[in-house]
């Protein structure tokens, strides 16, 4: 009987997370990894680099680093940006992490 409570509070604490606004992804899932583009494109730069970035969240109450496009510029050596796209990791709202990928020269 314990542990059927116990169940009951984690999934409610899960909703109540997924209506707060405290998610580090645009959708809702107990395991959540999404890529999508971020509307950048510089069609007269090529693309050899790649550079990341990511920031990371606990428990939907702790975020730290730096997922910025200056970040991802850094991290690849990067002067003249090509595209740029981003990526999310989210496990029941315990780990979530943001990236930003920058393709350039």
């Amino acid at each position: 009987m314990k542990i059927a409570r116990l169940v009951v509070y984690v999934l409610a604490s899960i909703a109540l997370l997924s209506l707060s606004g405290c998610s580090t992804s645009p959708l809702f899932a107990a395991v959540n990894v999404t890529k999508w583009d971020g509307g950048v494109s510089n069609p007269t730069v090529t693309s050899p680099k790649k550079g990341e970035a990511c920031a990371m969240s606990i428990l939907g109450l702790v975020a730290v680093g730096d997922a910025s496009i200056e970040g991802a510029k850094k991290d690849g050596g990067i002067t003249k940006v090509a595209t740029v796209d981003h990526s999310t990791l989210n496990i029941l709202y315990l780990y979530g992490q943001y990236c930003t990928v920058v393709h350039g020269e």
